[in-house]
């Protein structure tokens, strides 16, 4: 199974919430670590949370969504994490600071 990292905005991390998927469209964004090893995988999340960043036109939250599947669209139960700031930020913030984690039942505090 491939670990994928999903960009989002609150939005999106909404309506994926409440429809439990994340539709292929979303995962055709995703970024992929290139290897096995921590800092890929760190390489991949900050990739994704600088792609959040982006979609980012008014203050808001940079979000991304962990995911565990090959297959497209993905089920709500492949997500094992979110990451996410810990409050809105400015649409061309630095990039550089790390997001939380929190577990998939913490979503609906986040919104």
């Amino acid at each position: 199974m491939t670990r994928i990292y999903v960009p989002a905005t609150s939005s999106a991390l909404a309506a994926w919430h409440a429809a439990r998927s994340i539709p292929a469209a979303a995962l055709a964004e995703a970024f992929e670590a290139p290897d096995d090893t921590e800092e890929g995988e760190y390489a991949a999340l900050m990739s994704a949370a600088d792609a959040s960043a982006a979609m980012l036109t008014a203050p808001g939250r940079r979000f991304v969504v962990v995911v565990e599947s090959t297959y497209a669209p993905a089920d709500w139960a492949d997500v094992v994490a979110v990451h996410g700031d810990v409050a809105d930020r400015q649409p061309g913030d630095d990039t550089e600071e790390d997001l939380g984690w929190f577990a998939t039942q913490e979503v609906p505090d986040l919104l």
